[in-house]
């Protein structure tokens, strides 16, 4: 018969057993619940794609190339881009999320601000940004209006700049 602390030292170690266990689906889950943030991330920037060219003429924007995942390394100093819609004088540079927060906003303006330097075939374009999301807080659409950026958000089965007619895009 075993005793009272060799009772607990076995159970003790079976709970610590079934913790490891637990840690590693929680892991496992985690980088699953990432894989498909990644491929909503993907989904979005092949909707807002072929959109972009349309969306762009509308507001005065001749779109001659529509660029997915450009990306530039110079030095310590990289960027990613997840869509570049560009023409002889503009660049507008499009974050595309599956739900936009203020701190992607923050980002890509970070980004934005850049461009011209990382990316310097394009250091005498007119370079504007646009954040694109399936899901758009009013109060996060509400700041990336009052920083300058594009809003693409989804109005029923189609895509649409959200900004009004009097907006005008901060130009970097």
């Amino acid at each position: 018969m075993s005793s009272p602390a060799e009772e607990i030292w076995a159970i003790l170690r079976e709970v610590a057993a079934s913790q490891k266990e637990t840690d590693k689906k929680i892991k496992e889950v985690t980088a699953s619940i990432g894989k498909l943030g990644n491929r909503l991330g993907d989904f979005i920037e092949d909707a807002v794609r072929p959109a972009a060219v349309r969306l762009f003429r509308e507001r005065g924007i001749e779109v001659h190339e529509v660029y997915q995942n450009v990306s530039s390394q110079r030095g310590d100093e990289g960027i990613e881009i997840d869509l570049m819609v560009v023409n002889d004088l503009d660049l507008v540079a499009v974050e595309c999320k599956s739900n936009l927060k203020q701190q992607d906003v923050d980002e890509h303006l970070a980004r934005l601000a850049k461009i011209k330097r990382l990316l310097p075939k394009h250091a005498n374009s007119r370079v504007m940004g646009a954040v694109a999301a399936m899901l758009i807080p009013d109060n996060v659409a509400r700041y990336a209006y009052s920083k300058g950026l594009f809003v693409i958000g989804q109005s029923g089965e189609h895509l649409e700049i959200r900004n009004d007619a009097e907006f005008k895009p901060a130009v970097w």
